[in-house]
């Protein structure tokens, strides 16, 4: 079974209109329409609230069509990708800064006549930045590949 006929048959069976329905989900008659006559999806959320609202589990409308499991998960890439690519863009970008501030601290040490220490020690501020850098750009590219079709 599909899920706009699960829904329109757990509608009927409490006896509530599809304006009824949509005052309880938050959503527009016609939503709820489209929803019936498959010709839309509701989103994660309303899953959720049709779920509790009917006493059905979450897995019986969603197992119950294909295409709305497709877009559940769809939707939830869709979700993810953005922040693991901050994440990752955060990180590239830290290591970018700690590359900028060794430059820095080497250029003025040698074209000036002070003498500023690097805290950390050499191996932190010759490796880190690189390290860093490169599994942003790993991270990067795991992710987009990842979420390509999302």
């Amino acid at each position: 079974m599909i899920f706009g006929e699960k829904l329109k048959g757990e509608r009927k069976r409490k006896g509530w209109s599809q304006e009824e329905l949509a005052e309880k989900l938050h959503v527009s008659r016609q939503s709820v329409s489209k929803w019936e006559n498959n010709q839309n999806y509701p989103s994660i959320e309303i899953i959720i609230n049709v779920s509790d609202l009917f006493g059905v589990t979450i897995d019986e409308l969603l197992r119950s069509d294909e295409e709305l499991t497709k877009k559940v998960i769809k939707d939830g890439k869709r979700l993810a990708y953005p922040k693991l690519k901050f994440a990752f863009d955060v990180l590239f970008l830290l290591g970018s800064a700690l590359l900028v501030i060794k430059l820095a601290v080497l250029m003025l040490n040698r074209l000036t006549s002070l003498e500023i220490g690097l805290v950390g020690g050499g191996f932190f501020w010759n490796f880190a930045p690189l390290l860093f850098m490169v599994v942003a750009g790993i991270g990067s590219g795991v992710v987009k590949e990842k979420y390509r079709d999302g």
